[in-house]
């Protein structure tokens, strides 16, 4: 797209394409888990991109993005801070770095953008649908159902890293339903299962 390729300006290369944006992703996550989590998300920020009339590419560069500073900044002392320092210093535009400050609650960012209340919406819920996902017999994402996820997320002890509170908050913000908002998630990232490993 006009205005998301390479450029210069004011001395800074900025990475406003998907390719810069995975090698950025890559330099600084080696676990597969984290790198999947990304996809998961980046899918499901395109495919909310489409249906609300966004950017696509910008929408999905934000998902995959979100958190490449986490495999080496976990803490809430550094994550998602560091790597929007380090987003800043390569040029991207600044409603992509407060969405991925905004999808930290604990930031305390507002999320005042379409796309910010969306990444906070499907971050944690792709983590729910990839943890049921992997419990089915065929560990395929093909045979996740909206229902399944329903009633996992109703249990407590499954993938009890998956805040709970934040999926239904995130759904409030976006004002979907939110078994649609399931439906949502879980079809886009049915859309790339190679690369999720699912």
């Amino acid at each position: 797209m006009v205005g998301w390729t390479l450029q210069k300006y004011k001395g800074l290369q900025t990475y406003m394409d998907r390719n810069s944006t995975l090698e950025l992703l890559h330099e600084h996550t080696k676990n597969e888990s984290l790198r999947k989590h990304a996809y998961s998300v980046e899918s499901a920020m395109r495919y909310y991109a489409r249906k609300f009339g966004e950017d696509e590419e910008r929408w999905g560069i934000t998902g995959l993005i979100h958190d490449f500073d986490y495999e080496k900044h976990p803490t809430q002392e550094e994550h998602p801070y560091v790597g929007v320092k380090i987003l800043e210093e390569k040029g991207y535009p600044e409603d992509i770095r407060r969405a991925v400050l905004g999808h930290a609650v604990y930031t305390g960012t507002p999320r005042d953008t379409l796309m910010a209340k969306t990444l906070f919406a499907v971050d944690e819920l792709t983590g729910l649908i990839t943890a049921a996902a992997l419990v089915r017999p065929s560990k395929k994402i093909a045979d996740v159902q909206v229902s399944s996820v329903k009633k996992k997320m109703k249990d407590k002890g499954f993938a009890r890293q998956v805040n709970r509170d934040e999926i239904r908050q995130g759904a409030e913000e976006l004002g979907i339903e939110l078994g649609e908002h399931i439906d949502n998630v879980l079809n886009a990232m049915k859309e790339i299962p190679d690369k999720l490993g699912l």
